[in-house]
């Protein structure tokens, strides 16, 4: 307990996964959306941007959303969210990772499917200087990584901290980065890597002691990005110890708050490893739920609303 078979059932267009991925991915829009940016500073002196819109009445309830690999808060699937959230009486603060709001951050390092330090500070920052007396916290891929690796390494979580929610989540990210790199996904690790390279281009106008140009030749695939900056710059032996210290599987039976991890069997992205059945099995506070379709960060849905964010939104309602 507590794993749930998912009711999601789409059209017959969006069964396949790539074409679910692809148009949610690029095609969806979402209009009649404002947000509102807010620049933070962290400890280490670099900075976050925080990209919030708000609920209709006044609320005490806030959601953080995370967004996925090269991903920002303009995206279609936190813009999308956060509006169902706004709907539903939630404010939303939708996160931009370093270097992911169209301005390089400051530091040599960057953000990382383990950088929870970061999701710390916006927690803090919330606390410190808002007033909101329960916050949710909703991360997408990547960023999914990243809500579950937090929840469930913190022995003791700020009380205000109520529930997580996590989509199309690569849970062992060795796993993940295995199937990047099958055929099935050349044209998803393409574009990867290309924007990836482009960052590190421009980190190395800021510090071209730490990369050299033969670094970036060097960079043919994502696992060749994560041994040559990933590793060097936040700390690791070399991608493979990135991999490992930093998937959230490991994490899971620690969670103590009520936390959802929707994933899709035909999710191209995820390896056999990234569906923790035992775990949720395991801990009462953990639902797993696995859909047959959905793609990665797809979920398509009427009425431009994903299954996704609908269920979210629902599993909070069962909680109070």
């Amino acid at each position: 307990m507590p794993v749930i078979t998912s009711s999601y059932n789409p059209s017959f267009v969006f069964k396949n996964g790539h074409f679910a991925t692809v148009y949610a991915g690029i095609w969806r829009k979402i209009a009649d959306f404002t947000q509102k940016r807010e620049r933070i500073d962290l400890p280490d002196a670099d900075f976050l941007d925080l990209d919030w819109s708000f609920a209709q009445a006044a609320t005490q309830k806030v959601a953080i959303i995370i967004h996925g690999l090269e991903g920002n808060a303009q995206r279609a699937y936190i813009q999308g969210s956060a509006k169902q959230f706004n709907k539903h009486g939630y404010d939303a603060c939708a996160i931009n990772l370093r270097g992911c709001s169209g301005e390089t951050n400051r530091l040599f390092r960057s953000y990382h499917s383990g950088a929870t330090e970061d999701l710390h500070a916006v927690v803090n920052h919330i606390l410190t200087h808002k007033n909101y007396s329960e916050i949710y916290i909703k991360g997408f891929s990547l960023g999914g990584n990243l809500t579950l690796k937090y929840l469930g390494e913190h022995a003791k979580l700020p009380k205000e901290v109520k529930a997580g929610l996590a989509i199309s989540v690569p849970c062992d990210l060795h796993s993940s980065l295995k199937q990047l790199l099958q055929l099935k996904n050349t044209a998803y690790a393409m574009r990867f890597k290309k924007h990836l390279v482009e960052k590190l281009k421009q980190k190395q106008k800021l510090y071209p002691d730490k990369i050299s140009n033969d670094d970036i030749k060097k960079v043919v695939t994502l696992k060749d990005f994560d041994d040559i900056y990933t590793s060097r710059a936040h700390g690791f032996k070399d991608a493979i110890d990135y991999y490992t210290q930093c998937s959230c599987r490991q994490f899971l039976p620690h969670i103590k708050i009520p936390t959802l991890l929707l994933n899709a069997q035909n999710d191209s992205f995820l390896g056999e490893e990234c569906y923790p059945y035992l775990e949720a099995e395991n801990n009462p506070n953990f639902y797993f739920e696995i859909s047959k379709y959905g793609g990665h960060v797809g979920y398509v849905g009427a009425r431009n609303i994903t299954y996704s964010e609908k269920r979210v939104i629902n599993f909070l309602k069962e909680l109070h």
